[in-house]
């Protein structure tokens, strides 16, 4: 499509009589009701309202391009509009806007119509053709300004690519001393429409006058686009995300960046490459939990890498609604158990409540997001409703029935897992089958066959086959766990507290922590969920307290550096923040795992023999108060730190000559 199909004389107006922001919207949506581009002109303005104050849409240099993307819109479309004094638009530089865009597109939308949309946008950073505009008297002069431009930006576009692919391999056969500069980057903007392509053009054309390569990354209603190679970002000097949406950020450890909106690399792409020559960006640097989520590198994974990728995305959204919601009801229950009014107190009903109401969506949600992280979008809604299903009884209202707290028939934490997975291939199955639909239809896809085909085929799945075969294994690891005597409970709560210790955060770290997690999940009231919930809090305390009791007692076995990280473990292992005690792994592995497993193994056993309870999913010494043994969950923790500490410290040769001294 041209942009072209997208002008049409009766959409401009060449003599905007508003004087006013709120007057030029107005003016510019009757004309689009007039001519059926718009079914609910009320709805409408609200929408173009709403994205004004998201930021505005005044660009500067007198250009305003307000725009929306919604079921009110029935064809994509761009209404021109002229106003020869000039308006104040609330602009980012503060000036009058004399040229309007108003950018329509439905909600769905195809391809072919966003493309065109983006490069409309990218058209209107050329000054000429701003200045040609400004000129214009008649629709038709409009209208050919942009056949124009178009053609001409088509035949440089496809001059520039042959050129970049040119220029990449003569890059590449240098040495990197030699190479030239490179930054990379990532626009996006809340639509997806217009600023997320005008920032890429703008940046790539500051590059070119610094004498620069520039990649850009869009993010737009397309999807992302001109995707980034591990191979470019590594040998990137520095990263810009102009962006007003998450970007997928872990990819870019270790690099100097710079994170601005993404009207900054419309109007100021010179100063955000310059800030990365001139080494004035701070470097980032990812958390671990991030950088296990991190589906940005399109490097070819093994099965199992991609299934924990996968489960991991889930997880990590899931953890706060199992931390938030069981904290809260562990709070509820000291207050059952020690304030006037037991069950009936006000503050326990409120506590309790809260709490239940996260856990009822953890499931929902870990299963949602597995779905998204194998099928994209559109595999969440059906990811939802799955883990839903598997939270609730066949043929019972979950709204009423609260079965995650009595763990007799769901099928519960394993349940969910499977429906994501299920969720997420079944997605994929079903774009390959579609595939090759006519462009016509297109836009069917994600609004209408998707989201169908997609409830109903994992209602049935959820109902029929996993619902059935999962409530029966939930219930059994249920029924096991509670009737475990105390030999088999210090053996479970031994190995998964070691597990807490042996990558700190890595996958064993979370295994062992979704295991005794997940049996707190599925009942809250379980003794013996509550004793592994302490096992693994205190195998998890363990490395970061070693490390902080090696580096105050023995400081000839530590270097400066790694004496000054020692204090701060003190309060990341107060607060079960195992990743502290990961940059001493790093540096001696051979002696500071294994002695940190040792360790940890140690307390998980106390805990298991001393039936030491902690019914919260988080928190380390911090939630010590709900432990039905709190100075035996302390004495725990500081014999396993001690174990760990005096073997690691013990082992360690004396630091001869400190680098950092």
């Amino acid at each position: 499509m041209k942009i072209e199909d997208l002008l049409s004389p009766d959409l401009m107006i060449m003599d905007l009589k508003a004087t006013t922001q709120e007057e030029a919207i107005k003016e510019m949506a009757d004309l689009e009701v007039k001519q059926d581009v718009v079914n609910n002109e009320d709805e409408f303005i609200k929408s173009i309202w709403a994205r004004e104050k998201e930021s505005t849409t005044g660009i500067g240099d007198g250009i305003a391009m307000p725009h929306a993307r919604n079921k009110y819109i029935n064809r994509a479309a761009v209404l021109f509009a002229k106003s020869p004094k000039g308006i104040d638009y609330n602009s980012l530089d503060g000036q009058p806007v004399y040229l309007f865009f108003m950018i329509t597109a439905p909600a769905g939308a195809d391809n072919t119509h966003l493309q065109a949309l983006a490069k409309l946008s990218s058209l209107l950073i050329n000054p000429d053709v701003v200045s040609a505009l400004k000129a214009a008297t008649k629709p038709e002069e409009v209208i050919d300004i942009f056949k124009k431009a178009e053609a001409e930006k088509d035949a440089q576009d496809k001059a520039e690519a042959e050129k970049r692919k040119a220029e990449a391999a003569k890059e590449a056969a240098k040495p990197a001393s030699e190479q030239k500069p490179l930054i990379v980057g990532v626009t996006a903007c809340i639509n997806g429409i217009a600023h997320t392509y005008m920032a890429q053009e703008a940046l790539i054309k500051a590059g070119k006058k610094l004498g620069v390569d520039v990649r850009i990354e869009t993010n737009g209603s397309e999807g992302v686009k001109d995707r980034l190679t591990p191979e470019e970002i590594k040998r990137a000097k520095g990263v810009v995300i102009a962006s007003d949406k998450k970007a997928e950020m872990p990819r870019f450890d270790g690099k100097e960046l710079v994170m601005k909106p993404v009207v900054d690399g419309i109007n100021h792409p010179q100063e955000l490459i310059e800030d990365i020559l001139e080494n004035k960006a701070p470097i980032y640097h990812a958390d671990s939990s991030a950088s296990a989520n991190d589906a940005s590198a399109k490097e070819k994974q093994g099965l199992w890498a991609s299934i924990y990728k996968n489960l991991m995305s889930g997880i990590s959204h899931m953890l706060p609604f199992v931390i938030g919601g069981g904290i809260l009801m562990a709070i509820s229950f000291i207050v059952e158990n020690y304030m006037a009014g037991g069950a009936k107190n006000p503050a326990f009903i409120f506590l309790n409540s809260a709490g239940n109401l996260a856990f009822a969506f953890m499931v929902p949600v870990l299963a949602a997001y597995i779905a998204e992280s194998i099928g994209d979008l559109p595999a969440l809604m059906p990811g939802f409703v799955g883990g839903y299903m598997a939270a609730i009884v066949n043929g019972t209202n979950g709204l009423q029935v609260n079965v995650q707290a009595h763990a007799v028939s769901p099928a519960g934490f394993l349940g969910g897992i499977a429906a994501g997975f299920i969720a997420g291939y079944m997605m994929i199955g079903l774009k390959k089958l579609f595939a090759k639909l006519p462009k016509s239809v297109e836009g069917m896809k994600p609004m209408l066959i998707y989201p169908i085909l997609g409830l109903l085929f994992i209602a049935l799945i959820m109902f029929y086959i996993i619902n059935p075969i999962f409530s029966s294994i939930n219930f059994a690891i249920t029924h096991f766990l509670n009737s475990m005597g105390t030999g088999n409970l210090v053996i479970l709560t031994l190995i998964l507290a070691g597990m807490m210790a042996i990558d700190m955060g890595g996958p064993f770290n979370k295994a062992a922590y979704v295991f005794a997690s997940g049996a707190f999940a599925n009942d809250p009231h379980s003794a013996t969920a509550a004793v592994m919930m302490a096992a693994v809090m205190v195998g998890g305390m363990v490395p970061p307290f070693a490390t902080a009791i090696g580096t105050t007692f023995f400081k000839n076995r530590y270097t400066k550096e790694e004496r000054r990280a020692g204090v701060s473990n003190w309060i990341l292992g107060f607060s079960f923040i195992t990743e502290g005690a990961i940059p001493f792994a790093a540096a001696d592995p051979g002696r500071v795992i294994p002695s940190c497993v040792i360790g940890s193994a140690v307390g998980g056993l106390l805990v298991g023999l001393w039936h030491i309870q902690v019914p919260a999913p988080h928190g380390g010494l911090w939630v010590s108060p709900l432990s039905n043994h709190i100075l035996l969950y302390f004495v725990a923790t500081i014999i396993g730190s001690i174990v760990a500490g005096l073997i690691m410290s013990f082992w360690k040769k004396p630091v001869s000559k400190d680098p950092d001294e």
